[in-house]
């Protein structure tokens, strides 16, 4: 079967071989697959990503300098059920999401990092069908592949421990922090103040629920908060995730402040802690999500408590992968590609699709 693999920092469409079910394995045919940033990240710095995994004992580690298939965002067609799947609750046909880890034998696979076993930038790839989820209230796959982007932002949210009676900073409206704006605004939390550079995606954070956006050049986002609020007790949550942006906003961060850090740095950083400690400034870091929290999303989206569709900006066939890599450093052209197996190669626009009944 075709599938995008990277090989030596760079994409390439090749044959691999095809997946065999084995015992407690869903054989899918995927549908849709968003491109996420740990994907961009990985491309560049893999070995980075394997450090941490080997430093956090999450194992699962590979070998970057070897082929490997990524893609965890997805959503897939079940086309055979393997040995010992008696009482899972899909069958063929079935539209499926699920966490992306594959249980094989001892081994606990994350799905899109592992040398054996294709990720979603394929044609087929093998689910653990005990932990698969039918995707319900005929939801378009499109949407369902947002499944796993959304789940992280809803953690982070969780996480937080925001009320209603609380302010939101949300700095940075990339995918993550763009999911946190959703998650705040459908829990009524306000006001809900977002700073990003770029003008796309301040637009989308008022779509998503934002109250009031800023250009951090133009006004910083605590001062945006001091004039519509200033009053309420304030969550901070940080999801850029470059270096020098976590210190400067505990500087700037008012007294008592919860920080929640969402946005991943890749490189090593440093926060002056003295004036987090004079501030009692409350400094929280989120990962990923619970198996809960990714089933809750999931219905959340399907019953239409949630729109994820702002979020789909465009898509790609395989062979259109690496040219998607490469839009999505322009934070102007797309917030989230979707790799559509078979599709044309380009990069497609996408307007709006049919809402989640």
């Amino acid at each position: 079967m075709r599938a995008a693999i990277a090989r030596a920092g760079t994409l390439v469409v090749d044959e691999v071989a095809e997946p065999e079910p084995g015992d407690g394995h869903a054989l899918v045919a995927v549908r849709a697959c968003g491109i996420c940033g740990s994907d961009l990240h990985t491309l560049r710095h893999a070995h980075r990503m394997v450090d941490v995994a080997e430093a956090t004992g999450m194992g699962g580690a590979f070998d970057p300098d070897a082929d490997f298939v990524m893609g965890h965002e997805y959503v897939a067609e079940v086309l055979e059920l393997g040995p010992a799947t008696d009482g899972v609750a899909v069958r063929p046909g079935d539209l499926v999401v699920s966490i992306p880890f594959l249980i094989a034998g001892a081994d606990l696979v994350p799905l899109g990092f592992s040398n054996d076993y294709p990720g979603a930038y394929a044609e087929r790839m093998l689910l653990t069908a005990g932990a698969c989820l039918p995707v319900p209230n005929g939801l378009d796959a499109r949407r369902a592949a947002l499944t796993e982007p959304m789940a992280v932002g809803l953690h982070a949210v969780n996480k937080s421990g925001i009320e209603r009676g609380c302010a939101a900073a949300v700095v940075g409206c990339g995918p993550i922090g763009l999911a946190i704006v959703a998650w705040l605004g459908a829990r009524g939390i306000e006001p809900i103040v977002a700073s990003d550079l770029s003008r796309r995606r301040r637009a989308l954070a008022v779509e998503l629920g934002a109250h009031v956006v800023v250009d951090p050049r133009d006004e910083p986002v605590f001062e945006a908060w001091r004039r519509v609020d200033g009053m309420r007790s304030l969550v901070v949550y940080e999801a850029v995730g470059v270096p020098g942006v976590l210190d400067e906003v505990i500087f700037a961060a008012p007294s008592q402040a919860r920080v929640l850090v969402a946005g991943v740095c890749m490189e090593p950083d440093t926060v002056r802690p003295l004036i987090a400690v004079v501030k009692e400034i409350n400094l929280q870091f989120a990962f990923g999500y619970d198996p809960a929290e990714f089933a809750d999303t999931l219905r959340a989206i399907a019953e239409g408590e949630i729109d994820v569709t702002p979020f789909l900006t465009g898509s790609v066939g395989l062979d259109g992968v690496a040219a998607a890599f490469d839009a999505l450093a322009d934070p102007e052209g797309h917030v989230k590609i979707l790799v559509e197996p078979g599709t044309p190669p380009g990069v497609t626009p996408l307007g709006d699709t049919h809402p989640a009944r």
